[in-house]
C-alpha cells in the first residue's frame, strides 16, 4: 500500500498531525501497536490529570468550613476515582479512533517496522510513503537498583491502574510525574515520601518556584529527602544513602519517577539509516533526521517531552512538507506541573539567565494581593515575569491556582514580541488572577 504519508505512533503529536495532513489533502497511513492516543490520552496527562481533578475536590471538602460547609461528612470511594478515569480516557480514546476514520487516513492496528527509508513493514504487509514521520512517544526510565522487579515496584503506567490505595506511597524521583502523583496521593491520604537524587525538585523549573512548591507540597504531609541516591527496594523498605549516611522508609508501594526513556527499539531505524542514541532520535530544525524524507516528532527525539510539544512539531512538518511557512515557535513552549498549587513557566528562568550571561530584569507579584485569589482561598502562589534589556518578555514562572491557564497568556505575548510596557497597558478583567501579571508588569 502507498500512501503520501506514514505515521508511526498515533499519540497526541501522531493523530493530531494525520489529522491535519488529511485536511491539505495528503493521504496518511498512520500505524499504532497498542492503544489509540498513545500514552498521553492512556497512561499519562488524561487519566493523571482526572486524579488531579478528584484530589482537588478532596482538598477543598478539607477546607470547607471556609465556605460556611460545617459538619460536613463524606466517604471516600477509590474504585469510583478509578472507574470515572476509565470512562474519561475510553471517551477520548473513542473520538481519536473517530478522527483516524476521517477521509484520507487509513488507521492500522499493528506494530510498524522500517525494511528501508521510505517502506514500513506491518502485519506482514508492506506500506511505502515518501515521507514517514516517527512519532512513538516514550516510557518510563528505570534506573539499576537492587529490587526494583519486586512486585510492589511501579511506574506511573501500573500506578494508574492500581485498585486500592497503599498506605504509605515511597517515590523514587521528584521530576514532574513524582511531584503530581506526590500531591495526589497525599490528597487521597496516603503517607507520601519522595526521594530525590538532586538539591531541588523540578530541575527543569524556575529554582525559586520549584522550593517554593516543594516547601507548600511538604508543609501538607509530604516527606521529601533531597540529594539522597537510592541503593536497594526490598519487601518493607526503601533504602538510601544521604549526607553519607544509609537511611530507609517503610513502604507498601513505590513508585519509580526517574524520567522518560525514548522509544526507538524495535523500529528496525538501522535498516533506515537513521542516526538515533539513548536520548532519542537525532533531527534538526524541521524534525527531520539525517535520512531525507524521515522525520521525527514528540518524545522519541527527545527535545521537548511534552504532549503539546509533539503536536506542534507535527504540525511543522507538515507545513514544511506542503512548502508552507508557518509562524509556529518551537523554542517557546510552556509546560506545567499538576500538583496543588500548580506550577508552570515558559522561556528564560533567572537561573538561565544567570549561566548563559543573559542581562534581564525580574520583578515578582503575590496572590496574596489579589481579590479573585482571596475570594478563592487561594492566596498561597507567585508570579514571575522576566524581559530582556529590550523591555520584551523573555519568561514566565508561576507557581499558585490556575498557573497553566495563566502562562498561556505570556506564551501567546511572547510568541508575537511584546514588551512589558505593552503587556502593563492591556486591560484585564477585573476580579482575575490574570491581573497579576498584568500588575507584575507596571512594576518594570
Amino acid at each position: 500500500m502507498t500512501s503520501d504519508l506514514i505515521i508511526i505512533g498515533s499519540g497526541p503529536g501522531g493523530y493530531r498531525t494525520a489529522e491535519y495532513a488529511a485536511k491539505k489533502g495528503m493521504t496518511v497511513t498512520i500505524f499504532e501497536k497498542g492503544e489509540a492516543g498513545g500514552t498521553c490520552l492512556n497512561c499519562g496527562c488524561i487519566p493523571t490529570k482526572t486524579l488531579c481533578r478528584h484530589a482537588e475536590i478532596l482538598d477543598t471538602l478539607r477546607d470547607s468550613e471556609v465556605y460556611g460547609l460545617e459538619g460536613l461528612s463524606y466517604q471516600f470511594n477509590f474504585g469510583r476515582v478509578m472507574e470515572r478515569k476509565r470512562e474519561v480516557t475510553a471517551a477520548l480514546r473513542q473520538g481519536v479512533e473517530t478522527l483516524m476514520g476521517a477521509p484520507g487516513i487509513t488507521f492500522v492496528r499493528a506494530e510498524a517496522r522500517f525494511k528501508d527509508a521510505h517502506t514500513v513493514i506491518a502485519n506482514g504487509e508492506e506500506f511505502t510513503a515518501k515521507n514517514i514521520i516517527v512519532a512513538t512517544g516514550s516510557r518510563a526510565k528505570m534506573p539499576p537498583i537492587k529490587g526494583i522487579d519486586l512486585p510492589h515496584v511501579l511506574t506511573s503506567t501500573e500506578l494508574l491502574d492500581i485498585e486500592s490505595l497503599p498506605k504509605r506511597l515511597c517515590i523514587v524521583g521528584a521530576g514532574v510525574i513524582g511531584m503530581e502523583f506526590a500531591s495526589i496521593f497525599n490528597s487521597f491520604g496516603v503517607e507520601v515520601t519522595v526521594i530525590e537524587f538532586l538539591k531541588e525538585c523540578l530541575p527543569a523549573l524556575d529554582s525559586d518556584i520549584a522550593k517554593r512548591l516543594r516547601q507548600t507540597i511538604g508543609k501538607r504531609g509530604v516527606n521529601f529527602f533531597m540529594q539522597s541516591g537510592v541503593k536497594e527496594i526490598t519487601p518493607e523498605y526503601v533504602i538510601f544513602e544521604r549526607k553519607g549516611k544509609t537511611e530507609q522508609v517503610e513502604a507498601d508501594m513505590v513508585l519509580i519517577a526517574t524520567g522518560r526513556a525514548a522509544n526507538t527499539e524495535g523500529l528496525g531505524l538501522e535498516e533506515a539509516g537513521v542516526v538515533f542514541d539513548r536520548n532519542g532520535i537525532h533531527t534538526d530544525e524541521h524534525l527531520q533526521t539525517n535520512v531525507p524524507g524521515i522525520f521525527a516528532i514528540g518524545d522519541v527525539n527527545g527535545k521537548c517531552m511534552l504532549a503539546h510539544a509533539a503536536t506542534f512539531q507535527g504540525l511543522h512538518v507538515v507545513n514544511h512538507l506542503m512548502g508552507e511557512d508557518d509562524g509556529i515557535k518551537l523554542d517557546l513552549v510552556p509546560s506545567a506541573i499538576f500538583t496543588h498549587p500548580e506550577a508552570a513557566g515558559i522561556g528564560m528562568t533567572e537561573d538561565r539567565c544567570k549561566a548563559e550571561g543573559i542581562e534581564y530584569v525580574c520583578k515578582k507579584g503575590y496572590y496574596r494581593a489579589n481579590g479573585k485569589a482571596l475570594a478563592m482561598n487561594e492566596t498561597d502562589g507567585l508570579v514571575k515575569l522576566l524581559a530582556g534589556n529590550d523591555g520584551r518578555l523573555i519568561g514566565c514562572h508561576i507557581y499558585g491556582a490556575h498557573a497553566s491557564d495563566m502562562v498561556q497568556e505570556i506564551s501567546s505575548l511572547m510568541t508575537k514580541g511584546t514588551t512589558v510596557k505593552e503587556l502593563a497597558d492591556m486591560i484585564h478583567t477585573h476580579p482575575t488572577l490574570s491581573e497579576i501579571l498584568q500588575e507584575t508588569a507596571m512594576t518594570f
